[in-house]
């Protein structure tokens, strides 16, 4: 451990979209904020080839290059971006209290105000193929990428809610959908049920699972296999939608807090506030429901605003120091 320990009044943990607009509100409040980035510098953003549906991009843009632009207007009002992260913390129950904040198990950072957003990152079935063609037809999720699949032949692998809610959004967009379920029924509320099984594109799959994603570049179709007979069977398509689950990236956060029981931060309703003063979680770390980069950005400006407002009225520690001298 080093024995220099730096005091920041904005400590931004994460640096995709709900980060970086954090960071640019922060900053231009003169808050002064130092930024790491984590082990995915730009998020689940940079491996997506196609943002389509961020405001401001009639002709769309690609994932990297979007967070690129988002990371110089940060640093543009003043955001330090640093190549980092975050192994350990220790959060002041205090209101005005200072909270401490580990960086690659050795630096020790204190900081007035924390912004976490960290993200969360989506499970994937752990097939070689799958993971060679993620941003070739497999993605994991509908609402960002369905668009570029109209009236093409898709599948989807889930069996609750979200896969039933992302398998009949694709099936207004898409020629076919074909959702393959691991077990003999559906996790998927009664209501969700009914509204798969009365969607007349979309076909049910139970007992399959993908055995391979098939194409080189890009997806031309699935091998599945049932998992009973062990029988196995192909289909031509062009986009595969895995849709079974997210994991926030909240580890780190764990006993310090408060979480649901899938790990997803649990904020003030309209707010940004976790249970730790001065501790703010913006983005998909806290979201659940959207997960959208336009979601994740609006909760990022907000995170900043409520830090900015908890400075105001705990007084800075260097607004304090000044005071003194």
């Amino acid at each position: 451990m080093s024995d220099t320990i730096e005091r920041i009044k904005c400590l931004i943990i994460g640096s995709g979209p709900a980060g970086y607009t954090a960071a640019i509100y922060a900053s231009r409040a003169d808050l002064k904020p130092v930024l790491y980035t984590g082990m995915e510098p730009g998020g689940q953003l940079t491996t997506t080839t196609e943002v389509d549906n961020f405001p401001g991009y009639p002709d769309g843009i690609d994932g990297p290059t979007m967070m690129v632009q988002l990371q110089k207007q940060a640093e543009r009002f003043g955001t330090e971006v640093r190549i980092g992260l975050v192994t350990a913390v220790e959060f002041s129950d205090k209101e005005g209290g200072i909270h401490k904040v580990t960086v690659d198990n050795n630096k020790e950072i204190e900081a007035e105000t924390v912004i976490i957003s960290t993200g969360a990152t989506a499970k994937y079935l752990g097939l070689e193929s799958e993971q060679r063609l993620r941003g070739g037809g497999v993605s994991a999720c509908a609402t960002c990428d369905g668009f570029f699949y109209k009236n093409q032949d898709v599948a989807v692998v889930g069996a609750g809610d979200t896969a039933a809610e992302e398998a009949t959004y694709l099936a207004n967009l898409c020629k076919s959908v074909t959702m393959l379920v691991r077990k003999d029924h559906m996790r998927a509320s009664k209501a969700m049920q009914h509204r798969v099984n009365n969607t007349e594109n979309l076909t049910v799959l139970y007992n399959t699972e993908v055995d391979e994603v098939l194409g080189e570049q890009v997806v031309e179709g699935l091998r599945m296999v049932n998992n009973q007979t062990q029988e196995k069977s192909e289909i031509e398509i062009t986009g595969l939608f895995v849709a079974i689950g997210h994991k926030p990236n909240t580890d780190i956060f764990k006993g310090q807090l408060d979480m649901d029981e899938t790990g997803y931060l649990i904020t003030t309703a309209g707010k940004t506030f976790t249970n730790k003063p001065g501790v703010f979680a913006a983005g998909d770390v806290q979201d659940h429901e959207y997960r959208q980069a336009i979601t994740a950005a609006g909760t990022g400006c907000m995170a900043a605003m409520d830090a900015e407002r908890y400075l105001a009225e705990v007084g800075s520690i260097e607004d304090v120091q000044t005071a003194q001298y």
